[in-house]
């Protein structure tokens, strides 16, 4: 199978794993020409980016994207502790990360099987699983709004709105895609001051779901284990956020020049970190790309590292967990689903498509 042509493209590739573990064993950290920025791969490279002094969530000269300027999703924006390396994020984020880590799983677990039930009941996608999508999107709005108190008569509407929001936000929304954001973003807020918390579970929740069912489709050994014990498909839904990590980069942003990981770097440098290709690191985790539930000290990326690592780690792998059980519960099978499927266009979400 060829190769990606570039980082970029390895997320939507269908197996990129080997592009990037040449990364890591032969250009850890390089300046690519091709996309004009520089490509991070070892996991001591993506550590060294993620903990640099020098390096920032956002460009220096644009704090929130040039196109949500002025709008309601630009506001919304500008308040993401993870999006933005003010002092008043500096302050936020413990408090942010504390009330994600109080969150009880088992009433997590509790409000995502509801909701998945629910979606099952109304998409029936073990008949139809080019729904399987749908039902990915729609549940991690519908459980993180459970969580935050609302009625379950507006959940459809706080995940349609999620939907817009989260496109509109995309770095190549269009015109009318940043209009409907704005207006989603203003229903969201209206609805759930919390908003900016918890936004992030969209997209990555979804895909560990998808990610999770090819997971099951290509290792029979995985669906020998679940036959037998149905409670580890949790640590199979986290082995699947490293194995084939819903997130496969991130970005960042050089404010002062100086080094970072043994390079010298210039003011307005831009990094792309592949969270992905550090998962499968050997200096890591042993023999990387075996898929090993019960791999012990595994060392997952997915969610970042350092100041601005995603506190949503537990709050994904249970959401995403109790959403593949619920749809094998009802007759989805991953074999079935995974013999036609292609991935949703993305520049750092790796997420299936069923068809």
């Amino acid at each position: 199978m060829d190769q990606p042509e570039h980082a970029v493209a390895a997320v939507t590739h269908p197996d990129p794993y080997p592009y990037y573990a040449e990364l890591v064993a032969k250009r850890p950290f390089q300046r690519d020409d091709t996309l004009g920025f520089w490509v991070a791969a070892s996991a001591a490279a993506v550590t060294a980016v993620l903990t640099s002094e020098l390096c920032r969530v956002r460009p220096v000269s644009e704090a929130v994207p040039k196109a949500l300027v002025g709008t309601a999703a630009g506001d919304v924006f500008g308040r993401m502790v993870r999006m933005n390396d003010g002092a008043y994020h500096v302050r936020l984020k413990p408090s942010v990360s504390a009330t994600v880590a109080m969150l009880d799983p088992g009433l997590v677990a509790r409000h995502a099987d509801a909701a998945a039930q629910t979606l099952v009941a109304e998409l029936e996608p073990g008949i139809h699983p080019a729904r399987i999508g749908d039902f990915a999107f729609r549940l991690p709005p519908y459980v993180v709004g459970a969580l935050l108190g609302l009625a379950p008569d507006g959940l459809p509407a706080i995940a349609a709105s999620a939907g817009d929001f989260v496109r509109g936000l995309a770095p190549g929304a269009t015109a009318d895609e940043v209009d409907r954001g704005a207006g989603a973003a203003r229903a969201l807020v209206q609805a759930v001051r919390t908003l900016p918390r918890f936004w992030q579970s969209y997209e990555a929740t979804a895909a560990l779901l998808g990610n999770t069912l090819l997971a099951l489709a290509r290792h029979a050994h995985v669906r020998e284990l679940l036959a037998r014990d149905a409670p580890a498909l949790r640590a199979v839904v986290a082995e699947v956020a490293r194995h084939d990590a819903p997130v496969q980069n991130t970005r960042r942003f050089v404010a002062t020049a100086g080094g970072v990981a043994g390079q010298a770097m210039k003011e307005g440098d831009t990094v792309l970190v592949l969270l992905a290709a550090a998962n499968r690191d050997p200096a890591v985790n042993d023999d990387p790309a075996r898929f090993e539930p019960a791999r012990r000290e595994r060392r997952t990326f997915t969610f970042g590292f350092g100041p601005h690592a995603c506190p949503g780690e537990t709050l994904a792998v249970t959401i995403a967990a109790a959403g593949v059980a619920r749809l094998l519960a009802t007759g989805v099978d991953p074999e079935r689903v995974a013999a036609s499927y292609t991935y949703r266009p993305s520049a750092n979400i790796r997420m299936p498509r069923f068809n």
